[in-house]
């Protein structure tokens, strides 16, 4: 077994990160005081830019340590594994993301929206437009919760555990991380950050990968075949039937109209979106987006398959939970560089989605519910007030985990 990284290492490279991020705050925040940069940036958002940091803030902490996990988990009444039957779904996303593209997308900008729930008072009225923000925070507390804990989780058994560190210190931490680099500049932050966090979690996974071939003692060809070749490989279901969980049309359909509520009618996705210069440039962003994401799934399931064929190869135990698969193998298995990687990794996929998540929250509550504007004579009144609507939420972010831990351990 190869030598593991100790927690004292994984600490320093955590706040190493953190600092990272802090800078990239700084130069971003320069100027950007006002409802209109942190709310929209400005709309001066490069397209690319943004596509490219979405990817980090979809994905998450449930794609970086669950998706591997998933596609060796074996369904109860087929006897078979999940494989590759993820990738359906995300073939429905990409048609999803059409739609938000060619109907959504055009209807916000023409509308100039700052908060989209703003277009159910247009089209619905008052109660309809509060009812429809209202869910939309609720949802997305509940949400990027229960993405941190479950990244925060693995972060207290690998690490925080090792220093007598309670679970609730963890999680105050790092929301107070979180808070700390997004509260002055807002989504102008969040899409730098998020690009620097979509990179990590990419890498990460790669050159996992490639540590894995080089374990293994082949090259990405001989990857390839081993992935093709196992009982993990399988992407299209439809033999079961429209009762299999994996039928294909079902996941499919399901993919698509999730993706048009979960992001199209999303304030945490499309406020990105809406930062862009343009509606070309936002309708770019999308296309390429839904083709980056594609292939960055296609990555993590075909870590997945790897995952579990090097523990098979070498004799390693499969967790109960599938969710500490990677992190046991990464951290404990393999080079100490890919334990860094893993770590740099984890970190970008919990806070990729946490701050997007923060800063949304803080623009819908402000917009729907306090009603700011942009007359500049209510700027400095409303500056004081959106920086306690963001610490608010992150106290309620915080509780939140903190109920999700009591609820696991009873």
């Amino acid at each position: 077994m190869i030598q593991t990284l100790t927690p004292t290492v994984i600490l320093s490279i955590i706040i190493g990160y953190f600092l990272v991020l802090i800078l990239i705050s700084y130069f971003t925040s320069k100027n950007a005081d006002s409802n209109e940069s942190f709310f929209l940036a400005g709309r001066q958002s490069p397209w690319f830019l943004v596509a490219f940091g979405m990817i980090g803030a979809s994905l998450s902490g449930v794609t970086f340590i669950s998706v591997p996990g998933w596609v060796g988990q074996v369904d109860a009444k087929t006897g078979h594994t999940q494989g590759f039957a993820y990738l359906q779904m995300v073939m429905g996303y990409m048609l999803g993301y059409v739609a938000i593209a060619l109907v959504l997308l055009p209807l916000y900008y023409r509308l100039g929206l700052t908060s989209i729930y703003e277009f159910l008072e247009q089209r619905f009225g008052f109660y309809s437009y509060k009812v429809g923000a209202f869910y939309f925070l609720l949802s997305r507390v509940i949400g990027a919760s229960f993405r941190l804990y479950l990244v925060a989780i693995v972060l207290q058994e690998f690490v925080m555990n090792a220093f007598d560190i309670p679970f609730p210190v963890t999680v105050l931490t790092t929301i107070l991380l979180i808070w700390v680099y997004t509260f002055r500049g807002g989504i102008r932050t969040i899409v730098y950050t998020d690009t620097l966090q979509t990179l990590s979690m990419l890498v990460a996974v790669v050159l996992t990968i490639l540590g894995i071939g080089s374990a293994l003692e082949t090259d990405i060809s001989g990857l390839a075949e081993m992935v093709t070749n196992s009982a993990y490989s399988q992407v299209f279901f439809f033999e079961g039937g429209w009762s299999d969980p994996y039928n294909f049309w079902k996941q499919f359909l399901s993919g698509a109209l999730i993706t048009i509520v979960m992001t199209g009618l999303d304030q945490d996705m499309m406020q990105k979106n809406l930062s862009c210069r343009s509606l070309r440039d936002a309708q770019k962003n999308m296309f390429a987006f839904s083709i980056v994401l594609f292939f960055a799934n296609v990555l993590f399931l075909s870590l997945g398959a790897l995952l579990y064929i090097y523990a098979m190869q070498v004799g390693i135990e499969i967790p109960a939970s599938s969710d500490k698969l990677y992190p046991v193998i990464a951290l404990q298995h393999l080079a100490p560089y890919i334990g860094i990687l893993f770590i740099v990794g984890l970190i970008a996929a919990a806070y990729s989605s946490a701050d997007s998540a923060l800063t949304a929250l803080t623009t819908s509550f402000c917009v729907d519910f306090l009603g700011f504007n942009k007359e500049e004579e209510k700027e400095a009144e409303q500056k004081r007030t959106r920086f306690y609507v963001h610490i608010g939420f992150s106290v309620v972010l915080l509780g939140v985990i903190l109920i999700f831990n009591a609820l696991n351990n009873d």
